[in-house]
């Protein structure tokens, strides 16, 4: 039997409402698209030699962390380039201790290093078990994870991420993770796109990845996922050599915890 017009009518308004919520539980799944356009595509492989982190018994930090910044800049800005958008260079300051303020800010408690985003500040204590002594790569995927939030800001993530935030008055820091581990992720990529510089056995990426697992917030604040979480995130960047594998924000909250 044909239906009415209001018969029509009212299927009509049901299957509107019913795309609209659709959308609006993709948009709570993913709040934020992801900026990483295909045109872009994979982080171009380069070379960046590790500096010694000491010699003589002198340590190097700023001279080791200056030369990745070098690669980081390079690279980096030729794929922001390609996706249509520029990348200025960050700010970098360099402290031999922690200090009581920095950016305007009270110095973050137990950070290895940090990045100011209102002033696009990449900021490295040279001092610490995250970079004094070590000869495995942690230091490097530090300083390619905070320069993965350099990158989140000229591609308009940050921005929408603190948005989304504000918008849902977030407090079980979901948002904060995703955010966070993209930057892992981000990291991975880049490591994997000068690997073949590094002249590293496989099993430094191995140790790495242990590594990395041990920086998890299981307990406390959960603000850049468990240590499993960080690893995969990383190994993923690694692996695909691609941003757009980063996508974290619509990842299920499994693979974000």
């Amino acid at each position: 039997m044909p239906f009415s017009p209001l018969a029509r009518a009212l299927a009509l308004t049901a299957t509107l409402a019913m795309a609209g919520l659709s959308a609006q539980t993709a948009h709570a799944a993913a709040p934020i698209k992801s900026p990483f356009p295909k045109k872009a595509g994979r982080l171009a492989a380069a070379s960046c030699p590790e500096r010694p982190l000491s010699t003589g018994g002198i340590p190097r930090g700023r001279e080791y962390l200056g030369a990745v910044m070098k690669c980081l800049d390079k690279s980096w800005a030729a794929y922001v380039r390609k996706a249509g958008r520029s990348l200025g260079r960050p700010v970098v300051r360099y402290f031999d201790e922690p200090q009581r303020t920095v950016c305007g800010m009270p110095w973050p408690e137990h950070a290895a290093a940090f990045y100011c985003t209102e002033r696009a500040t990449l900021v490295f204590p040279l001092t610490g078990s995250w970079i004094e002594g070590r000869t495995d790569l942690y230091p490097m995927k530090v300083a390619a994870h905070e320069y993965g939030h350099h990158v989140q800001s000229a591609l308009g993530i940050r921005k929408a991420y603190e948005m989304a935030a504000r918008a849902r008055r977030e407090r079980d820091g979901d948002l904060k993770r995703r955010y966070e581990l993209q930057a892992d992720c981000l990291a991975g990529v880049f490591l994997g796109s000068v690997w073949g510089s590094l002249g590293r056995p496989q099993r430094d990426w191995a140790a790495l990845l242990d590594t990395v697992k041990a920086t998890g917030d299981e307990d406390g604040e959960r603000s850049h996922g468990k240590g499993a979480s960080r690893a995969s995130w990383l190994e993923r960047g690694f692996r695909s050599g691609s941003p757009a594998t980063c996508d974290t924000w619509s990842a299920t909250a499994a693979k974000v915890s």
